[in-house]
């Protein structure tokens, strides 16, 4: 019994590990988007704190796809972010959408 207990503990560890770190993420966002997620790009995204946490992950799943166009609607800059996701894994969406959730 306590091996078990002894390699479940040390699995969770493991995936704590490699968990993704939305703050250390984030931090190539804060640039455009403000240090907590408070500016406005451009005129051309919202205040990311503003945005739904469901739709902000939905659109950062749609950037990463290049489904996004450049000006249309209220959320812009398809190109540039569809860059910015690019290296970003479902995980790492999810936790830096989790982190942007904190800020406000």
């Amino acid at each position: 019994m306590g091996k078990i207990l002894f390699i479940s503990a040390l699995a969770a560890l493991s995936c704590s590990l490699y968990a993704a770190d939305g703050a250390t993420i984030f931090n190539k966002c804060k640039a455009c988007h403000g240090a907590k997620a408070e500016k406005s790009y451009l005129n051309k995204v919202p205040v990311l704190t503003t945005v739904d946490a469901a739709e902000r992950l939905a659109l950062m799943k749609e950037y990463k796809a290049g489904t996004v166009e450049g000006g249309k609607g209220k959320f812009g800059m398809g190109g540039v972010m569809k860059g910015q996701m690019a290296t970003l894994s479902e995980a790492d969406m999810a936790a830096v959408n989790d982190y942007i959730s904190t800020l406000k």
